[in-house]
């Protein structure tokens, strides 16, 4: 089995305390910032950064639905890691400031893939379908902090 990564950035127009606070807020804004891929999203425990237990299924393709169960920690400042109970896959958050009233967020998820060609295919297009779906919802986030 390979590691499959699939990373995607924007910079927003928008303090990074400020897009941190949303990304964290599980309970909250959170959910406004999901593209269509994602469905059945409940938090079952916390809802604000570390602490937090939020389910989802993310569907990324017609065939494709994954059931995530996501614990939440914060290991350092600016940053959310969001671990699969149910998987190997790990999502990374990261937001620096980027100049002025702006920030870097950089989402990288990581996760091992399948062997043989269907692993294959898997590393090959995974990361650009998951990175198209990350874009959509970091447009949204960038659309809720730059007000």
């Amino acid at each position: 089995m390979a590691q499959v990564e699939a990373t995607t950035e924007r910079v927003v127009a928008a303090d990074a305390e400020k897009v941190f606070d949303a990304l964290a807020d599980y309970s909250g804004t959170r959910e406004r910032l999901l593209p269509e891929h994602f469905g059945e999203y409940e938090v079952r425990e916390g809802g604000d950064g570390e602490g937090t237990l939020v389910h989802w299924k993310l569907q990324a393709t017609s065939k494709r639905i994954r059931d995530c169960l996501m614990e939440v920690t914060e290991p350092t400042d600016g940053e959310l890691v969001e671990k699969d109970r149910n998987s190997s896959m790990v999502t990374t958050w990261r937001v620096t400031p980027a100049g002025e009233g702006s920030s870097r967020v950089v989402v990288t998820t990581t996760w091992k893939g399948a062997g043989g060609i269907g692993g294959f295919f898997e590393k090959t297009f995974a990361p650009k379908g998951l990175a198209r779906i990350y874009d959509a919802m970091l447009a949204k986030l960038a659309a809720e902090t730059e007000k």
